[in-house]
């Protein structure tokens, strides 16, 4: 179930990232709109929200097919995502069972002896970007909101007997 909606979702993050970057573009480049600052910023602020939604259901994405993947079928179990070929066979020896996480994102496989080792280096790209994407989106806005409220204070008169700033 998951999986339906993870998909949609991330196509519709990804789009938005391919949109938002004309937007930012067309902001930047000669013949923009007069307010073009505003703009960039509100643009960028959107572009990083979108990233950090689309980086993050790309790895819901991916740990909800390895999840699906499992008990799915002959040749199912263990997880499928856990003997992929780029993991070395003695590396697979002895494994247990698996750990599905949607945050942080994992597909952790765990062996008899209780090593674990990841099923795949992207998750933890995943959970450090998506995070960052958010931040900066977060502190785009708030400089947005904060360069309006200075406006706003700058264009409005001074009231009597107070100084303008």
């Amino acid at each position: 179930m998951m999986i339906l909606l993870v998909g949609p979702a991330f196509l519709a993050a990804a789009l938005g990232v391919v949109l938002l970057v004309v937007a930012v573009l067309s902001a930047a480049l000669p013949g923009r709109p007069e307010d073009w600052r505003r703009l960039l910023v509100r643009r960028a602020t959107w572009l990083a929200a979108s990233g950090a939604a689309a980086v993050y259901l790309w790895g819901a994405f991916g740990v909800a097919a390895s999840e699906s993947a499992f008990g799915d079928g002959a040749d199912s179990v263990p997880a499928p995502a856990c003997r992929d070929e780029d993991i070395p066979p003695e590396t697979v020896e002895g494994l247990s069972h698996h750990r599905a996480s949607y945050l942080p994102l994992a597909f952790d496989c765990v062996r008899e002896d209780g090593s674990v080792y990841t099923s795949d280096p992207y998750y933890g790209v995943a959970n450090r970007t998506a995070p960052v994407l958010a931040v900066t989106a977060a502190l785009l806005a708030i400089g947005a909101g904060y360069a309006s409220e200075l406006r706003l204070r700058r264009a409005a008169p001074a009231a009597p007997g107070r100084p303008q700033p």
